[in-house]
């Protein structure tokens, strides 16, 4: 009975991404595009049609990083954009969304740890669908901070280690 119920909205989400539905947002598209959120652990999805922009993206709760940074090591410490914007240097990103591992396997030694010096070599690694994407250095310098812990799920875009 669920599997019929949920045929419908399965069918109304299909239209509007085929852009065959009229304008406007059904309030049940966003509930089952959220629904899908969690089922996929994807952070965010959008879809566009017809001039009808729908995005759905689960919130991070922002008071609980800080709560959390003094409890971890300072190289675990969760970015902050403050600390981000005061250091001189490259900030290396993430290219994709993924989680970062900081060694080749587990319980080995990272790649690399605050204080290091770097020329091209691989400073972390993405997994993505099951594939293991190294990140290499793209500059030579000495690592000045390290904005992720190991296992942690990154979006694209976020800082990983600063290079001075």
């Amino acid at each position: 009975m669920s599997e019929n119920k949920s045929k419908p909205l399965r069918d109304r989400i299909a239209k509007a991404i085929k852009g065959e539905s009229t304008p406007g947002v059904d309030p049940e598209i966003v509930r089952e595009l959220a629904k899908l959120l969690e089922e996929t652990g994807l952070s965010e999805i959008e879809i566009e049609r017809g001039g009808v922009r729908v995005r759905v993206a689960r919130g991070m709760a922002a008071s609980a990083a800080p709560a959390m940074a003094p409890s971890l090591p300072p190289q675990q410490q969760p970015p902050a954009e403050v600390e981000i914007g005061r250091r001189q240097g490259t900030v290396v990103t993430s290219p994709m969304v993924g989680t970062v591992y900081l060694s080749p396997e587990p319980g080995a030694p990272p790649f690399v740890k605050t204080g290091d010096s770097v020329t091209d070599g691989t400073l972390c690694i993405i997994e993505a669908m099951k594939t293991m994407n190294p990140v290499p250095s793209p500059v030579a310098g000495r690592i000045a901070e390290i904005y992720v812990h190991d296992s942690q799920p990154v979006e694209f875009g976020e800082p990983l280690m600063l290079i001075e």
